[in-house]
């Protein structure tokens, strides 16, 4: 079945449809959750409310991108809503020590450092780092996505790989 028949199976609310495009999708908008959350239990609700959100607004659905651009777009935006609220409820809060669950017993602590400088990328950065190097998005992708040229994403990933360079030398200096 191509996308546009499915589309249209998704706006009569078949629940076919509907649970084939949670079954396709859950792993990819949960990566992307977690890896901006960097939080198992928000990472499920937010992965819950993203396929929520879709089932209410698939009307809404341009149609201008593909289904999972759109499903990765409203992650990253209901991700960052989190995020946004935690920082006015808790502000200047400690991060907390993280473990992707996908992430290897033996390279979780190179990757908890890692995952604490990414968190400390400003949001466009981080977003766009996220996507190519959690989900192996393309910078077209990416660039639908965030509703942004290619080229600005491009900018914000080499200015993502350089801050964490800077960040990742300075730790490592001082735990030399």
């Amino acid at each position: 079945m191509n996308e546009k028949d499915f589309i249209e199976q998704l706006r009569s609310k078949d629940e076919q449809a509907f649970r084939q495009l949670v079954e396709t999708w859950k792993d990819r908008v949960f990566n992307t959750c977690i890896g901006l959350l960097q939080q198992e239990e928000d990472a499920e609700d937010c992965t819950q409310e993203v396929f929520i959100r879709a089932y209410k607004k698939i009307d809404d659905f341009r149609e201008e991108a593909a289904i999972g651009t759109w499903l990765y777009r409203i992650a990253v935006n209901r991700s960052l809503d989190l995020l946004r609220k935690r920082n006015r409820e808790k502000p200047g809060a400690e991060w907390i020590e993280f473990h992707h669950p996908g992430v290897q017993l033996e390279k979780k602590q190179d990757a908890a450092v890692l995952f604490r400088a990414i968190q400390q990328l400003p949001e466009n950065q981080k977003v766009a780092y996220q996507l190519q190097q959690m989900e192996n998005l393309s910078q077209r992708e990416i660039a639908a996505v965030m509703e942004l040229s290619e080229s600005a994403v491009e900018g914000l990933l080499q200015r993502a790989r350089a801050t964490l360079r800077k960040i990742l030398i300075t730790y490592l200096d001082k735990n030399k």
